[in-house]
């Protein structure tokens, strides 16, 4: 007898079963052929959520019955897109009419919106129902919310799309939107496994995405998946999706260690220093970037830039709210905001815009920059920020950045390794980061 259809039906049955796993670019497949529905997928991933929340904390807002009437209603008028029938999450920051949007703090304690963000609305024609949104820091800044690492709960998810990226590297949803001013999106992807993806700044519209620094601010993509990276990308972008190219010839990958290499952990410098010894065997053609002395005061300027937009982005808040604010974001942030001068603001502006041009030059010689996504693994703690700054270096510079989920350190949690490509060279970008991805697995 035949075991091999009884087998197929087993594991067909065991996939089904398992939904929330799956990930956009599947689940899109699936529900095209009518092997699964949108309100199946979206019933798998409010099982997981039911199962996990209480433990990770990754929703700021879920309501189930709002969610899967929407699943039905999208099966009901069977509408096709990019993304038909993918449930996504949204940082909560991000406007959407039917959800309240509290940017982290109880002073916005069931704030509404009229209308959706921009990349909501570009999410929701492309056919993604949104699932909920995901818990962030006070004002997207370094004061934590509820969310704890789902590798480890004893550990942080790290920065302001702790949430985002939580709720995807647990399966509770499989793409989810964070944003990016600092390390937002490239730290939390790298402490919680995942891939996550921000762009060459200016190219998403931030419009109904609460603002903390706008010279700095982008959105951020978490996934499981560089195919579902591309895919969202191009939704948010509102161009029709295009696939990812393959690189015609090993690239050429700049391995960028920078003046503040020592400060990642010993285990990180060498889970990279391998990597590249892979890629330069794989036939990369891999050599050290070494960088003008004017990127040593990058960390700098974008501190002043950040901090003084931020203090008055959110001057009402201040003058009517100031004790309802954290320490940490009274004593941090909005500190040197407040009392940072106009003009070192605009020197550190100008310092960001020299080394942007200088950035441009250096890059005629590469596709990509490999360097770490993190100091390490994510440190035990509610949060943590690492202190490394090679986060404003990339996000000051305005250049697209992805972590991929390549290592594991000391304690089996993950590390990610980090790609940059010049600006407005994000095609390139997934490009690299798919060849580098199939030679680490």
């Amino acid at each position: 007898m035949n075991a091999a259809p009884e087998r197929r039906a087993r594991r067909e049955e065991f996939a089904i079963s398992r939904l929330n796993e799956w990930t956009a670019t599947e689940i899109v497949a699936a529900i095209e052929s009518g092997t699964t529905s949108c309100e199946a997928v979206v019933r798998a991933c409010l099982e997981r959520i039911a199962e996990r929340e209480a433990a990770v904390g990754a929703w700021a807002y879920c309501d189930a019955k709002q969610a899967i009437a929407a699943a039905q209603a999208f099966d009901k008028c069977g509408k096709r897109g990019p993304i038909a029938g993918v449930p996504f999450g949204v940082k909560d920051i991000v406007d959407t009419f039917d959800m309240p949007t509290e940017w982290g703090t109880p002073i916005h304690r069931g704030r509404t919106t009229e209308r959706d963000a921009a990349c909501v609305a570009l999410s929701r024609k492309a056919g993604g129902v949104l699932l909920g949104k995901t818990v962030t820091t006070e004002f997207a800044n370094l004061h934590p919310g509820k969310t704890r690492n789902p590798h480890d709960l004893t550990r942080t998810p790290a920065g302001s799309s702790s949430g985002s990226a939580a709720a995807v590297a647990d399966f509770m949803v499989p793409i989810a939107i964070g944003t990016q001013t600092t390390g937002s999106t490239i730290r939390p992807a790298s402490f919680c496994g995942i891939f996550g993806y921000r762009p060459t700044w200016g190219e998403h519209r931030m419009h109904g995405v609460m603002e903390a620094s706008g010279s700095l601010d982008t959105l951020g993509i978490l996934a499981r998946s560089i195919e579902d990276i591309a895919l969202y990308n191009d939704v948010l972008l509102g161009v029709p999706p295009q696939p990812i190219i393959n690189v015609s010839a090993p690239p050429r990958i700049g391995f960028c260690r920078s003046h503040v290499w020592d400060k990642f952990e010993p285990t990180t410098r060498k889970l990279v220093e391998d990597a590249a010894q892979h890629f330069a065997q794989a036939g990369a053609k891999v050599s050290d970037v070494t960088f003008p002395d004017d990127f040593r005061n990058l960390n700098d300027a974008h501190r002043w830039i950040s901090s003084f937009e931020f203090a008055r982005t959110f001057t009402w808040e201040i003058e009517n709210h100031w004790n309802e604010i954290s320490d940490t974001l009274r004593g941090g942030r909005l500190n040197d905001g407040i009392n940072g001068s106009f003009e070192r603001y605009v020197a550190s502006k100008v310092i960001a815009e020299q080394c942007r041009a200088q950035l441009d030059d250096i890059f005629g010689a590469y596709d990509v920059m490999l360097t770490p996504a993190a100091f390490g693994e994510a440190p035990v703690g509610m949060f943590a920020f690492d202190g490394v700054p090679l986060y404003q270096i990339w996000t000051a510079l305005h250049v697209p950045a992805m972590s991929l989920p390549a290592f594991k350190g000391p304690n089996g949690l993950p590390i990610g390794l980090q790609l940059i490509a010049k600006r407005h060279d994000d095609r390139r970008l997934f490009a690299c980061a798919r060849w580098a991805w199939q030679k680490l697995t």
